[in-house]
């Protein structure tokens, strides 16, 4: 169990880059709700060479880490143990520390997806598309792999990336299809549709968004919103933004770390909302 509230505790987000980062803002407005006065949360740049020093200096008042590209994998052997979730797509995203040392792995992202679906009414899908093929689109994938009822399509731009996710599919025992990126505009025809790509990569699809969209979940944040995701929502499709996902991933992390539960949602979207703002 991490260790009591009254003590100094630390957590922070590591990864490179990480200035970007929002999680701060997130779980320092968490530790203020919850009144957690001598928690702290911070940032640092932290590469897959550096990780391991990282973890050597961590002291007893480390409570929690949250993870980002491109340690997800490269922290699993410095752990003592993983979660399902998180070994069913070799990612991690939250290191717990408690008290007798242990450092424990999981992954809040695919539960932060599913949460984030629910959030806007959508508890199964019949089918589902997944535009690009990178680290969160398995994470996406082992989601929908919990919602959806039928077929799981998903559009990539290389032999090898489509190897990659039917591999993915096999260990999720998913159902599956993997079709090339140049068929992507039939993706958007499909009721739900998860779009993981780098910002811009979807811009072209825009002109070929249906006339009466279904739902759209677009894991980027910033810029916001996308030009995909503003077309969707000018057509009167429903739209799922990266925010509704990093902060549902960040409350499931809150509440691990710190013991303390239900995370407050609504704080922590108003935090991250406001740090968006002000850049």
């Amino acid at each position: 169990m991490p260790a009591p509230a009254t003590d100094r505790r630390r957590a922070a987000v590591l990864g490179s880059p990480i200035a970007h980062s929002l999680s701060p803002a997130l779980h320092r407005s968490a530790y203020a709700e919850l009144g957690l006065v001598d928690w702290t949360y911070d940032r640092f740049d932290v590469d897959e060479a550096a990780l391991p020093g990282f973890f050597e200096g961590l002291g007893p008042e480390w409570a929690g880490l949250s993870l980002t590209m491109p340690l997800k994998r490269a922290v699993i052997p410095l752990l003592d143990s993983v979660s399902e979730t998180a070994a069913s797509v070799d990612a991690v995203n939250t290191v717990v520390l408690t008290e007798d040392g242990r450092r424990t792995g999981d992954n809040t992202d695919i539960p932060g997806i599913v949460a984030a679906l629910r959030e806007h009414g959508i508890e199964k899908a019949e089918t589902a598309a997944i535009l690009g093929a990178g680290a969160t689109a398995s994470s996406a994938l082992a989601a929908l792999a919990r919602i959806c009822t039928g077929e799981i399509a998903v559009y990539v731009r290389s032999a090898a990336r489509a190897d990659e996710m039917r591999g993915w599919a096999e260990r999720l025992d998913a159902d599956v299809r993997v079709a090339d990126w140049a068929d992507a505009e039939e993706a958007l025809r499909a009721p739900l549709v998860v779009a993981t790509t780098p910002a811009g990569a979807t811009d072209a699809l825009v002109a070929a968004v249906p006339q009466m969209p279904a739902t759209l979940f677009d894991v980027l944040y910033d810029p916001w919103p996308t030009a995909l995701a503003a077309r969707w929502s000018a057509y009167g499709g429903a739209v799922v933004s990266g925010l509704d996902l990093l902060v549902h991933q960040a409350v499931l992390q809150v509440e691990q770390m710190t013991g303390r539960a239900p995370a407050p949602l609504a704080a922590m979207r108003k935090a991250g909302e406001q740090a968006l703002a002000d850049r």
